[in-house]
């Protein structure tokens, strides 16, 4: 896009036509290294202000569409996008030939596009810029969290930045000085969302419709800096001010099935599982049938929670679509059916390091308890009919001996567990409602219920 005689025109055209999305493809950075250099070289410092500002001014479809405050924000909005260019260009040169010796490039592309952040909020603050233009809200929020973790990424691998002198101030921690610009952005994203929940102007011609997709960036944001409790302030945010709201159904589906996802796995960390449950299975049912990544992540959560809620499994025909997840859920699953207790500890094991990754190893861990009533389950039905007197049925044997019981618990591992270790198992099965009876330790053996002996499974 160079500042030239097509450009005033287009952007005349869209803005009669209130086109918020084509509007906002005039200030992506993500274009052809060859067409940013354009762009940088069209003009220079001295005169791109002028240029814009007589470009706009001078157009005849701009006349009485904006007044002069409005246009002179936006001379300032493509003059900072100008000046971005040209950094962002010197980064993406430097970052190609590996040289280290321009310093932190990435850094002051950061800088730069936030500057241009800056002066667009300024046009929504004190310029009258139209909700309509939000989208362009949209690409420079969604960019500068992609340039915040580059530069974060490129200050930790820098050969010049040495924290031994810093380790010796009190106030420093290794781990957050190592996302300082992601935090900067949570910062400044946290402004962008308060300038679209404050608007006060009708719904229609509300910034409140840009409330979602920035609340969205800013829990991506925050969910990369493993900040739950500021995630929370959003939620709460957005209730407080539900009644001023659009109807949430009235938002993109590409919105609602992201904050949904974000407001299930905050609730499934709460470990309030049916809330979790809720608006996990209402992104699910969202989410375009396409999404591949994005059912991924759903499933991720929505699996472990569906385990903890009404003890059922994914099948594989689920999973077919997500090898990963087919690595993962699957070894569990086959353990957890077939009450495989030592082989559910090891496959548990065996996916640790992705199970805490994703915080979801405590919750799976839950599993043995299921693994467990599945094996419990199989010895007593092993354990056959009594026979029935004249003109009866058969009824199941509900007496089970606790070394019965041991023998099973022990299948598989190389360690004998004792009945009293057993009998603790078996208290807390009756506590949890996973088996119905009592234990008689007098007699070393197991009462179970005569109907309904292992809840929810038809025994």
């Amino acid at each position: 896009m160079e500042f030239n005689a097509t450009f005033f025109n287009e952007f005349a055209e869209t803005l009669s036509k209130q086109e918020g999305y084509r509007l906002s493809r005039t200030l992506l950075p993500d274009i052809p290294t060859e067409k940013l250099r354009k762009i940088s070289q069209s003009q220079n410092a001295h005169n791109i202000k002028g240029v814009l500002r007589r470009g706009l001014q001078g157009n005849a479809a701009l006349v009485g569409e904006l007044d002069h405050q409005e246009v002179q924000a936006w001379v300032e909005v493509y003059a900072a996008y100008w000046n971005a260019t040209g950094v962002i260009l010197a980064a993406r040169e430097s970052s190609s030939d590996g040289s280290k010796s321009s310093g932190l490039v990435w850094t002051k592309a950061y800088e730069a596009w936030t500057e241009l952040l800056n002066v667009l909020l300024r046009g929504y603050q004190n310029s009258g810029f139209e909700a309509w233009t939000i989208p362009c809200m949209y690409v420079v929020c969604k960019h500068l969290r992609i340039f915040a973790m580059q530069a974060d990424e490129e200050r930790n691998n820098s050969s010049s930045f040495d924290d031994t002198a810093a380790a010796f101030q009190d106030d420093f921690d290794p781990e957050t000085n190592k996302r300082q610009k992601l935090e900067d952005c949570a910062r400044v994203l946290s402004r962008v969302f308060m300038v679209c929940q404050t608007d006060r102007a009708p719904l229609e011609e509300s910034r409140k419709w840009g409330s979602y997709y920035i609340a969205n960036l800013l829990l991506k944001t925050y969910f990369k800096l493993n900040s739950a409790s500021l995630s929370k302030n959003i939620l709460n945010s957005l209730r407080a001010g539900g009644r001023d709201m659009p109807q949430f159904s009235a938002f993109p589906k590409s919105q609602q099935v992201t904050f949904k996802y974000h407001e299930g796995v905050l609730a499934f960390l709460d470990e309030n599982y049916d809330l979790a449950e809720q608006c996990l299975t209402e992104a699910w049912n969202l989410c375009h049938k396409h999404a591949v990544r994005n059912k991924e992540l759903i499933l991720t959560y929505l699996i472990p929670c569906h385990l903890i809620k009404s003890h059922t499994l994914p099948t594989e025909k689920l999973l077919e679509p997500f090898p990963r997840l087919q690595k993962l859920f699957l070894p569990l699953c086959r353990c957890i059916k077939r009450g495989e207790l030592h082989k559910f500890d090891l496959a548990l094991q065996e996916g640790e390091d992705e199970f805490v990754k994703r915080r979801i190893y405590l919750t799976l861990e839950r599993g043995r308890d299921i693994a467990l009533r599945n094996l419990l389950r199989k010895v007593f039905l092993a354990r056959g009919f009594e026979e029935a007197k004249e003109g009866e049925k058969p009824a199941r044997r509900t007496r089970v001996p606790v070394a019965e019981f041991a023998a099973a618990i022990s299948l598989g591992s190389q360690e004998k567990i004792d009945n009293d270790e057993v009998e603790c198992l078996l208290a807390n099965m009756i506590y949890k409602n996973h088996m119905k009876g009592y234990i008689s330790r007098q007699h070393g053996i197991v009462v179970l219920s005569k109907s309904g002996a292992f809840p929810g499974t038809g025994v």
